[in-house]
């Protein structure tokens, strides 16, 4: 399997993600729980939300590529939505794509001719 920019970018989209998921999650708790921010949060939420429709179209290519079974690209899919969790999978996949895309890579060498 030759190495894909799509790792990158998966990468880049869970972490730029994850962070909008939390300030997100404090914007919420400033809007719902002491009556601030009202404006700005909507505006948090679209960032997110734009972030979000990133990663969703980067890991199912990225899932598509590496052949996962359909549960685990559900749950890294999800990951984007569940605060901390974008981290977490990030870290995992990377590793996990890495080993598996690089292994690809150094198995097949081209004859000399």
């Amino acid at each position: 399997m030759k190495a894909t920019p799509l790792l990158g970018w998966y990468r880049g989209l869970a972490i730029a993600t994850g962070v909008a998921l939390l300030v997100f999650c404090g914007f919420m708790v400033a809007k719902y729980g002491f009556g601030r921010a009202e404006e700005v949060t909507t505006y948090v939420a679209m960032l997110h939300g734009y972030l979000y429709i990133g990663y969703f179209v980067v890991t199912f290519l990225l899932g598509q590529k590496l052949k996962w079974p359909l549960g685990r690209l559900v749950l890294t899919l999800a990951a984007g939505c569940i605060p901390f969790l974008s981290f977490v999978f990030e870290r995992k996949v990377a590793g996990e794509a890495a080993e598996r895309l690089t292994a690809g890579t150094g198995a097949r060498q081209p004859a000399g001719v």
